[in-house]
């Protein structure tokens, strides 16, 4: 027991314990020596698990020279799973009959053509004499009927029997289950397949089931007998469908059926072969062997024995393939989760650089037009001083008292009034431009250096010169038709104005106008 401790294990060891119990569901003093002896292989001890395990002498030799023989516990290998059926004996002779099962798939036939008139001529004595002869035969068949029993019972069929005229698979299995429906009745309880014979024989293969084909000869005497005493049977048909057989028929009046009696080497009617995968059917690269035949009338319990004792015999390798899939499965389950799941947290962390980068991009632009406003407003600011100073080297000086002058009085922004005389025929901007450069006026006079006028530089006034009473605003330009509005239009001979500032215009720091 002591060589069966799972502490005395390494890590790798108990992992592979652990994988090999999850997916068997062994018991650990069960699983230790049988991964020991596959040298901690998983797959290995699996397989050794469900397929059997050979005896191996090297390995056997170095496990007596390891331990003593009296501390080395004697643990037998695992035992196929116990089946009820025949005697070992029985299997291995139906395991040594099983053959190959052809994957057919049928050929479209041949179109006809009409042979020239020369040749026509040439080969009429022999059609005339082949037509005689037919004619002659189906005479003398009619005339002793139990002769065609000898012929059809013994031979297998030929080409001439097939005079239906030739359909796609599904076509073909779709008329012979009306045909059936109609001779046997629609409550049979059979469930054929309405498909071909290679769509049957790959899904048999798929799903891991066991496939009947039943072939029928519509001119043999036993046909209808074998349908309506054993076919429709309700202990056949019980026993189809409690063993999931996939059930495909057809007549070799057929083409498919034809080619399927021929592969399957059908010698007699009525026939039935029962096909599965099969481990001895090694040179078939399909997988799939015929396991069973019944040949010629039988009875329905004759027929339900013989179908039990393949089943039997060959669902021990079905379950082996099945437990072997299923752990492919399982495998293939787990890693498609794995990957789903690094697909998921690939997609999250993209998604997540993504969103940085959006805000890291969108920070940079609204830093830049922040940046970019600030650097207007101050190119602005510092156009708009510059323009003041070259403005106010072009007001003129005051006008003297004259029947041409008016006086205006200015309230500012800040609450002072200063008093100006202007010429009449001077323009509305003048007034505008005394006010806006009221505080350069007198550096104007003493700079001994013009400033210029900045370039690409359009001043916009930021303010209106009102009227108090009555309330009217002097506009620089008419609103009636947009020219320019002199002093004497507006303010001879005196008037009162008041700076109202627009809304939205900065107060601008060190203004005392």
């Amino acid at each position: 027991m002591a060589d069966n401790d799972v502490s005395q294990l390494s890590a790798s060891q108990q992992q592979a314990l652990e994988q090999f119990t999850a997916v068997t569901a062994q018991e650990t003093k069960d699983a230790i020596p049988l991964l020991r002896r596959s040298q901690w292989n998983v797959e290995l001890a699996i397989a050794k698990l469900f397929d059997g395990e050979a005896a191996d002498p090297v390995v056997e030799a170095a496990e007596r020279a390891a331990a003593p023989a009296a501390a080395r516990p004697q643990i037998p290998p695992p035992s196929p799973l116990p089946t009820p059926g025949p005697s070992l004996g029985a299997g291995s002779r139906n395991r040594v009959t099983i053959s190959p099962a052809p994957r057919i798939v049928p050929q479209p036939t041949a179109v006809s053509r009409r042979p020239s008139l020369l040749i026509s001529l040439l080969l009429f004595p022999f059609s005339l004499v082949w037509r005689l002869s037919n004619s002659f035969a189906s005479l003398f068949y009619t005339l002793f009927p139990f002769l065609a029993r000898f012929r059809t019972a013994t031979s297998p069929p030929s080409r001439t029997q097939t005079t239906r005229r030739s359909q796609n698979p599904r076509d073909t299995a779709a008329r012979f289950i009306r045909l059936f429906e109609e001779e046997y009745g629609t409550d049979t309880g059979l469930e054929f397949f309405e498909g071909g014979y290679a769509q049957a024989l790959d899904l048999a293969k798929n799903e891991l089931r066991f496939l009947l084909v039943v072939l029928q000869s519509d001119e043999h005497d036993d046909t209808a007998s074998f349908n309506r005493e054993t076919l429709i049977n309700p202990e056949v048909v019980e026993f189809i469908k409690t063993q999931n057989i996939i059930l495909w028929a057809g007549s070799v009046q057929d083409s498919e059926a034809y080619q399927v009696s021929a592969g399957l080497g059908c010698t007699k009617f009525p026939f039935a072969a029962l096909i599965s995968r099969a481990p001895s059917s090694t040179s078939n690269s399909q997988g799939m062997s015929v396991v069973s035949r019944i040949v010629g009338p039988t009875p329905p319990q004759t027929l339900v024995l013989k179908l039990t004792t393949a089943i039997t015999t060959h669902s021990e390798a079905l379950e082996r393939i099945r437990a072997t899939r299923a752990v492919h499965e399982a495998g293939r389950a787990i890693l498609e989760q794995q990957n789903s799941a690094y697909e998921l947290s690939l997609a999250r962390d993209r998604e997540i650089t993504r969103a940085r980068r959006e805000a890291a991009e969108r920070r940079a632009r609204e830093e830049e037009f922040a940046r970019a406003k600030a650097e207007e407003k101050v190119l602005l600011a510092k156009n708009r001083i510059a323009w003041r100073q070259w403005r106010a080297t072009t007001i003129p000086k005051e006008e003297p008292v004259g029947k041409d002058t008016a006086r205006v009085s200015i309230r500012l922004r800040n609450g002072k009034r200063v008093t100006r005389r202007f010429n009449g025929g001077a323009s509305m901007e003048e007034v505008y431009a005394f006010v806006e450069c009221l505080e350069y006026l007198d550096e104007s006079a003493t700079d001994e250096e013009t400033p210029e006028r900045p370039g690409g530089y359009a001043h916009e006034y930021g303010f209106k010169l009102v009227s108090p009473m009555p309330r009217q605003v002097y506009e620089l330009r008419s609103e009636k038709d947009g020219s320019e509005r002199t002093v004497k239009d507006c303010l001879w001979p005196t008037a009162s104005l008041v700076v109202e500032v627009d809304d939205g215009e900065d107060n601008e720091e060190g203004e005392d106008n």
